[in-house]
């Protein structure tokens, strides 16, 4: 039987799973772009939080950033009218195909919090 996309490799250890929070939320984020590029082409929206843990958190976007591309995120803090800035790191994406055509779509985003 070959291999479908929702075929994902599992980790030999949960341990760094353990401590993950479900967090069901919209999460601004920024892209920072190279220091050539001007103010004006920084690119910003919404993604949706899946869950977070004390070393980053999954959310998915409708677009699919570069590997090591560094996003300024506000995540949520308990007070619901207070956002926290801070920078996160992409570690990898994944395609969500969803019947859409080739080059758009959603995509499931893995972030580091950068300290």
């Amino acid at each position: 039987m070959g291999q479908t996309e929702w075929d994902w490799p599992m980790a030999d250890s949960q341990k760094s799973h353990s401590e993950r929070a479900a967090l069901l939320r919209a999460i601004p984020y920024e892209m920072t772009m190279p220091p050539e590029s001007s103010p004006a082409s920084m690119q910003s929206g919404k993604a949706l939080s899946l869950n977070i843990s004390s070393g980053g958190m999954l959310v998915l976007m409708d677009q699919s950033p570069e590997i090591a591309q560094v996003l300024k995120i506000y995540v949520p803090t308990p007070i619901l009218l207070a956002e926290t800035p801070t920078l996160a790191e992409v570690r990898w994406t994944k395609k969500l195909s969803l019947g859409k055509p080739t080059g758009s779509g959603v995509y499931f985003v893995g972030l580091r919090f950068m300290f």
